[in-house]
């Protein structure tokens, strides 16, 4: 567990939630290795024949390998070094393109000491694949802009990785600790007939492992201070969408170990100590020099309110201090000093809000680090202290004069009274506010009199909403024309900003509108079209629009069927499965949208049917819609809302069952016939 506070949370219009860095490394590696492995004729090791006639562990069709053996082997020899002996043999059952490769994450404080593989095929002689056929490489700079890092990966590619060959790889790491701490994973993507977990420690030494979505394993003692852990026939776990994060649902181990006495710098035993240990790793860092104080009171000086003082305060960190990360060693958890970060303008997710803490000290506004993973779920309350986090915000304690509608992510804490969470790298959601990433998410709130575990509190479902207006005119031959007003706030309005950043023409800035129109009608022209507020981050983002749509309307003798749901999709297939749902499915947040549209019907026809109400209200969720007839109108309105940002996979049937009544709703249509007189 090498996690990093380095994150760049910045809301993107893309299908998936998660990084792609893993994905573009194996590209990468397709590329480097033009030329196949030289490989020797060595056997493979007794340990890895005797391994591969262990029988397979239960699996199922969508199982492309199987793991027969797996040992992770940790010796700790001192505060400063651990060697870490990793061996794994597995089988390949179906064709899969990354099965032959062995990749190692190592940094400034590990080195790889050792690393071999081997292939015993399914016909013919065993062979080896020796470290020199290795190769080293930096991870790639997807998110943000990382620009140094230490973290690389070693790769050893094992060639004829194909079905019915059993391939096999040892190596040694040596490192020289961050954190007196380690993490056995027992389930991942793979079912595995045997996993073992060994750990040497040192006279007088202690431990404590924490099981995490597994059941206990009890260790077999091995000798003075040395003991194994071993699960067996475990079953794989496969991906669902809108998922928690595997670290979330997958079964593990974290284990820490002590020296004598508890005492260490790299060490904690609970969340308070762990805030202990990052508090003394930040002292000092949020220091204002000269230019700082200088720079805050140019900021303030002419600003009548604390919290205009605080929102300028904010705006020029989010804007002015551009999002680099440079990370070392330590530094991955270490921020660089504040004066650095004025001086350089840049710096990563902990630096800018240690240069806010510093500027919000100097108008008299305490702060306080608060760790966490951007990806909720992550991190529990029943988990023990560890270093799973990606990100670092800041919490604000609120003076008392400061109360304001728009500051909205605020919990009470029993002894700092009012704490307002804002995350200063996230330079689309304006102060006061903070993601939904972060929303009912657990961060570790790192104050003085300790670290503490807190969750942060869930916005009202209306702060991000999307809110459209339409008025349409359809025509006898079933034409429909029509202006569109679209306005959007909190992270709804935030993917889109993030968007706009990107775009260069004005052709791909409404790239989004035809993406709402192309989902809703069969052909469309977009006639005018354009955007509001795009970087006015405090105020609603704006789309204005007005299209024609050919044969909206059907005829049906001399009836005439119209859907009066114009525009958006609100139903989803995520549900629509064979298999049982077996993870809770994830929203990315709370969320409130509402539809009017207004159609003035063609002269000479009248409402004959209009679609009934719809009415679908669960405690996770809620789906309101209503036809009228107003005048020579069809009058359409619903409201579309998130109000749980989980849904328990024992609801799943619940949930299925709510998107299928917004596609029933989607689907139908009100019936006009001709007036006779």
């Amino acid at each position: 567990m090498n996690n990093r506070l380095s994150c760049y949370p910045v809301p993107q219009m893309l299908p998936t939630k998660r990084s792609k860095s893993l994905a573009m490394l194996i590209v990468l590696m397709c590329a480097l290795f033009v030329v196949p492995c030289a490989c020797a004729s060595s056997s493979a090791p007794a340990w890895m024949h005797e391994a591969a006639n262990s029988p397979l562990p239960p699996h199922n069709e969508k199982d492309n390998i199987a793991v027969l053996y797996s040992e992770q082997a940790v010796s700790v020899l001192s505060t400063d070094k651990v060697i870490t002996h990793v061996r794994e043999v597995y089988k390949i059952l179906r064709p899969f393109r990354d099965a032959g490769w062995v990749e190692v994450p190592v940094n400034g404080q590990q080195k790889v000491t050792t690393m071999k593989a081997w292939c015993i095929p399914a016909s013919g002689k065993d062979y080896e694949v020796q470290e020199k056929n290795s190769v080293e490489v930096a991870v790639p700079n997807v998110p943000g802009s990382q620009l140094i890092d230490d973290v690389k990966y070693k790769f050893l590619e094992i060639p004829a990785a194909e079905p019915g060959n059993i391939l096999g790889f040892e190596y040694e790491i040596e490192e020289r600790p961050l954190f007196l701490q380690d993490f056995w994973q027992v389930q991942d993507g793979r079912p595995a007939h045997e996993k073992r977990y060994t750990l040497s420690l040192p006279p007088g030494w202690e431990y404590n492992a924490s099981w995490i979505n597994y059941p206990e394993v009890k260790p077999t003692q091995l000798g003075s201070n040395s003991q194994s852990w071993v699960a067996q026939d475990i079953k794989s776990l496969h991906t669902e969408h809108e998922m928690p994060p595997f670290e979330g649902v997958a079964g593990h181990m974290i284990v820490s170990y002590f020296p004598p006495g508890g005492h260490a710098s790299n060490t904690f035993a609970n969340w308070k100590q762990m805030g202990d240990w990052y508090l003394n790793l930040t002292s000092g860092r949020r220091d204002a020099s000269p230019a700082i104080k200088q720079k805050v009171a140019a900021l303030t000086a002419s600003l009548p309110s604390t919290l205009d003082k605080m929102k300028a305060i904010a705006n020029f960190v989010q804007r002015d201090i551009r999002y680099v990360s440079i990370q070392l060693g330590i530094g991955g958890w270490q921020p660089h000093p504040a004066a650095d970060i004025f001086t350089h303008r840049y710096g990563d997710c902990k630096d800018k809000a240690t240069l806010m803490s510093s500027m919000l000290h100097e108008i008299g506004v305490d702060s306080y680090y608060v760790s966490i993973n951007t990806v909720r779920g992550s991190i529990r309350p029943e988990m023990p202290a560890h270093v799973g986090f990606n990100h670092a915000i800041l919490a604000i304690r609120l003076p008392q004069d400061v109360s304001d509608p728009s500051l909205t992510a605020i919990m009470q804490h029993p002894t700092l009274g009012r704490i307002l969470f804002f995350d200063p790298t996230n330079e689309l959601t304006p102060f006061g506010e903070i993601g939904g990433y972060l929303q009912s998410n657990y961060g570790l709130l790192s104050a003085p009199q300790g670290g503490e575990l807190v969750l942060l509190p869930q916005s009202a479902t209306a702060a991000s909403s999307i809110q459209r207006k339409a008025s349409f005119t359809l025509s006898a031959s079933g034409t429909l024309t029509g202006d569109v007003e679209e306005f959007r706030s909190g992270d709804r309005a935030a993917e889109h900003r993030s968007w706009m950043r990107s775009m260069t023409s004005d052709a791909d800035r409404i790239k989004p509108i035809e993406t709402t129109l192309a989902g809703s009608l069969a052909t469309f022209q977009i006639v005018k079209a354009s955007v509001g507020n795009a970087q006015v981050y405090d105020h609603t983002f704006q789309y204005h629009y007005s299209f024609t749509a050919e044969n909206y309307a059907k005829h049906v003798g001399d009836l005439l069927a119209v859907r009066p749901r114009v525009l958006g999709i609100k139903s989803r297939s995520l549900l629509e499965t064979k298999e049982r749902r077996v993870f809770d499915v994830e929203f990315e947040g709370p969320a409130k949208d509402i539809d009017t549209f207004d159609i003035t019907l063609p002269p000479g026809y009248e409402v004959d049917d209009l679609p009934a109400p719809v009415d679908a209200d669960f405690s996770f969720a809620s789906y309101h819609s209503k036809s009228e007839v107003r005048g020579n109108q069809i009058h359409y309105t619903r409201t579309y809302e998130i109000k749980e940002l989980s849904v328990p996979a024992s609801r799943a049937a619940e949930l299925k069952k709510f998107y299928r009544i917004i596609a029933g709703d989607e689907r139908s249509t009100a019936v006009l016939r001709t007036i006779h007189h």
